[in-house]
């Protein structure tokens, strides 16, 4: 395919001009155009529809000094390996571009040599805006040393930016980060001395009807470096193969309607006219060059060259994830696990939460409520290490920042987090330590937003060795540092802020378990065969809440074997299948998939009945789900004295199950005991009745 580029130049004051190929069909010769960065004008853009696909040295060529990049990437999904490359090679063989700002949200790197370990050159970055620094250690290097400036924004704040700035709207308005280290009022997400020193201030508290907000400020960005599986001649763009589809369109337009110019990395080509509409991610409109990148430049995720499973293409059997070996690891990921609860929707973090994930799989628990990941991926089971923001049997794949408004909202029942270090306030840092950078990520936005938020380490760390024997854990030797410290050194979360908006948090560790109070952090869980003041109180630089004893963690935690939760995690509590309503005086029963296995069960049913019941000054109606219930034969006889004794404080009453057998069994047996059956086949039929009654 013959290529049409432009040609660039310079004048001696170094304004960027464009020689142009053909003759000017007025003067006939060749000229020089004054032309908007990146490209060309109007006319020569017309000529170069056929001619956008290009080599990645060509589309370098078009980044000028003092460029803002913005990088699509997930730790290695998504991320242009060959654009990186390719500027770093430019930098080391001219010396330009200069003074590059990079703004990304996601970590994007192994944590040795690839993704923006690539740029991580003295010369090349002067500033970076992202929300994770941990896995390129080649750029925390310049900013430990003062090398360049450098902000950390939480990466759904940053997403949603990228949207903003192509609407073309001043900055994303949030609540997000509030009462952390990117609050204004603490260092406003500035990392180092040189960026508090001299750096402007990206990021303005606000107050709006009277609540604090933050305005995370707009910035115009010259050059996208996307990536996708196929383009066209026309720069369409689809993303067939890749694990997620990430912010790549909100990239695109930003950098377009901020005049700058989009490059696309794909791995194959494909005819005009031959791509499927609905398929196409980034629209040629937004598109100025394609690059065909290397094989070994494409992998799919940095741990994975090509997985069908994570492109969605095919579903594996989740039978074949093997077990994780119980250490000290999986005791925490086991505790959180009974935090789950059927049909909720979680989200796991990267490192130990990920433990969450396969214990779950193993006590065959997964189906029953769905795992997200802020890549986008909702359903299945997320992957972690340098596949991590990939998932496989997944339900849906959607872009970061969608996926950060449903967070943000509220959408998120339960989070699994990483916790470092912890303080008294109940403060968690996982973003800073001494001279290493890791940044937030999504910490920030899921630790604020999700209603039950659980924090997951170890409770010291450094050499720490412990196994489990016969129910009960022992610790051979201990980590060297404390994790429960006076005053962390970062604030990744604010436990004053949590406190104030009434947010349920736990802290689990392998040994113990805090959750959050007004006063700090309470001691609640202890471990079988640890002892309190020598291995947890002696190991704290400060002293928890203890109210009373704290009570035993579950001794399945610690025992080889599935622990067999999966029963806890289907039964409701028997107080919770008995609600009134005092708006219609109606009282609602649901006793689905209960089963009356002793009298005690019986007694206890006819308790609650008694407390709710017993003193309203008039009597009620009443519906009752029997799917799925059953009874121990020789408690039938005490099961409907019970409910007998019960209907005297009902106005009326109707009962609906599916199961043919139980309505006739029952019914057969209320009605021989003077108690009208009532007992209809499902919940509408039931409802219709008693209010037609």
């Amino acid at each position: 395919m013959e290529k049409e580029f432009p040609i660039s130049a310079t004048d001696p004051t170094g304004k960027r001009l464009h020689v142009s190929k053909e003759p000017h069909p007025l003067i006939g010769k060749q000229h020089l155009i004054d032309i908007h960065h990146p490209m060309v004008d109007p006319i020569a853009a017309m000529r170069m529809k056929k001619g956008k696909i290009v080599s990645a040295e060509e589309a370098i060529e078009l980044i000028r000094d003092d460029d803002t990049i913005v990088t699509a990437g997930f730790v290695g999904a998504g991320f242009a390996e060959e654009l990186a490359i390719a500027l770093k090679e430019r930098f080391l063989k001219t010396g330009r571009p200069r003074n590059l700002t990079l703004t990304y949200p996601a970590g994007q790197g192994d944590g040795k040599t690839k993704g923006l370990n690539h740029l991580a050159l003295e010369g090349l970055v002067g500033r970076i805006i992202c929300g994770h620094t941990g896995l390129t250690p080649g750029l925390g290097s310049l900013v430990n040393e003062d090398k360049i400036l450098a902000y950390n924004v939480p990466m759904g704040a940053v997403t949603q930016l990228y949207r903003d700035i192509a609407a073309g709207k001043p900055g994303n308005l949030t609540h997000v980060g509030l009462g952390t280290f990117i609050d204004p009022r603490e260092d406003g997400g500035k990392l180092n001395e040189l960026t508090k020193s001299t750096g402007e201030d990206l990021i303005q508290l606000m107050t709006v009807d009277g609540q604090d907000y933050l305005l995370y400020k707009s910035f115009p960005i010259h050059v996208a470096f996307l990536r996708g599986t196929t383009a066209d001649p026309d720069g369409n763009i689809t993303m067939e193969k890749e694990s997620m589809v990430l912010d790549a369109l909100s990239m695109a337009q930003a950098a377009r309607n901020s005049g700058g110019v989009v490059i696309v990395q794909v791995e194959r080509l494909a005819d005009r006219g031959t791509l499927n509409a609905r398929e196409v991610i980034i629209p040629g409109i937004l598109v100025d060059c394609v690059v065909v990148a290397k094989p070994e430049n494409h992998w799919q995720t940095f741990g994975e060259p090509y997985s069908a499973a994570f492109s969605c293409e095919h579903r594996v059997p989740m039978q074949g994830v093997p077990p994780l070996p119980l250490d000290g690891r999986k005791i925490i990921a086991r505790r959180a696990a009974f935090e789950l609860k059927p049909n909720s929707i979680v989200n796991l973090g990267i490192g130990m939460p990920e433990g969450v994930s396969r214990v779950a799989n193993e006590e065959r628990i997964l189906e029953y409520c769905t795992l997200t990941a802020e890549s986008g991926i909702i359903g299945g089971l997320p992957m972690g290490g340098l596949d991590f923001g990939a998932g496989i049997n997944v339900d849906a794949l959607i872009t970061e920042n969608y996926q950060f408004d449903f967070y943000d909202g509220g959408g998120l029942d339960i989070a699994f987090l990483g916790m470092a270090e912890t303080d008294a306030e109940g403060n968690v840092n996982v973003s800073r330590f001494g001279p290493r950078f890791t940044g937030p990520g999504g910490f920030i936005d899921i630790s604020q937003n999700a209603k039950t938020v659980c924090f997951l380490g170890m409770f010291t760390a450094g050499d720490l060795n412990l196994f489990v024997d016969e129910g009960r854990l022992r610790i051979d030797h201990e980590g060297r540092q404390k994790k429960f410290v006076r005053q962390v050194e970062q604030k990744t979360f604010s436990g004053t802020y949590a406190a104030a908006h009434r947010q349920r948090v736990l802290y689990i560790t392998e040994r113990c378990v805090f959750s959050l109070c007004d006063e700090g952090l309470e001691l609640i869980e202890i471990a079988p065969g640890i002892d309190l003041e020598s291995q947890i109180l002696a190991l704290m630089d400060f002293k928890p809440i203890m109210r009373q004893p704290p009570k035993l963690m579950d001794e399945r935690i610690f025992r080889f074997g599935r622990m067999g939760i999966k029963e806890d995690l289907l039964t409701i509590p028997l107080e919770e299948r008995f609600t009134y309503n005092a708006a219609d005086n109606t009282f609602f029963i649901n006793l689905e998939n209960y089963y009356i296995k002793s009298s005690e069960d019986v007694q206890r049913m006819r308790q609650i009945v008694d407390d709710a019941l017993a003193f309203q000054d008039k009597k009620v109606h009443t519906i009752a789900n029997y799917d799925n219930f059953n009874v121990s034969p020789h408690l039938v006889d005490e099961y409907v004295e019970m409910v007998k004794h019960a209907a005297g404080f009902y106005e009326s009453v109707t009962r609906y199950t599916t199961s043919t057998f139980l309505r006739m069994k029952l019914g057969d047996e209320l009605e021989r005991r003077g108690v009208a059956p009532h007992i209809y086949e499902s919940r509408d039929e039931a409802r219709r009745a008693l209010h037609d009654r």
